[in-house]
């Protein structure tokens, strides 16, 4: 049994990125879809897709490289855990490397990225870093 599938979807992407596949594959869920959808509109990966399959679906997700191969996904990390939920306001919200990274938070509105919750003025969970 899986305690903590958002731990396993970015260690699979963290994974797949180390051995420059071009695309991944994992199940899907809402937050899950949510994740892959701020990823994309923040231009770490090409695009994601829902695939279906028997007894789960599946989601499909194009990880990004540069033109000289380089990973755009440096750096992947879980920060709100299942043992230590980390929650935070709007207006504590700093920038990840400087505006180079992003934070990617679950918030009463959907997932979105720390751009966005700041631009909406809401706070959540934060569920990863990315830069």
């Amino acid at each position: 049994m899986m305690t903590d599938p958002i731990a396993d979807m970015l260690t699979r992407i963290r994974n797949a990125v180390r051995v420059e596949h071009p695309n991944v594959d994992m199940p899907s869920s809402k937050v899950k879809r949510g994740v892959a959808d701020v990823l994309k509109r923040e231009g770490y990966i090409w695009d994601w897709e829902e695939v279906e399959s028997q007894p789960v679906n599946h989601i499909r997700i194009e990880l990004k490289y540069g033109p000289n191969g380089e990973r755009v996904i440096q750096h992947i990390k879980r920060i709100s855990k299942p043992g230590c939920r980390v929650y935070t306001k709007s207006k504590e919200l700093r920038p990840i490397l400087q505006g180079l990274g992003i934070s990617v938070i679950s918030t009463s509105t959907g997932v979105v990225s720390d751009r966005e919750a700041r631009q909406n003025n809401v706070g959540g969970e934060i569920l990863c870093e990315v830069w």
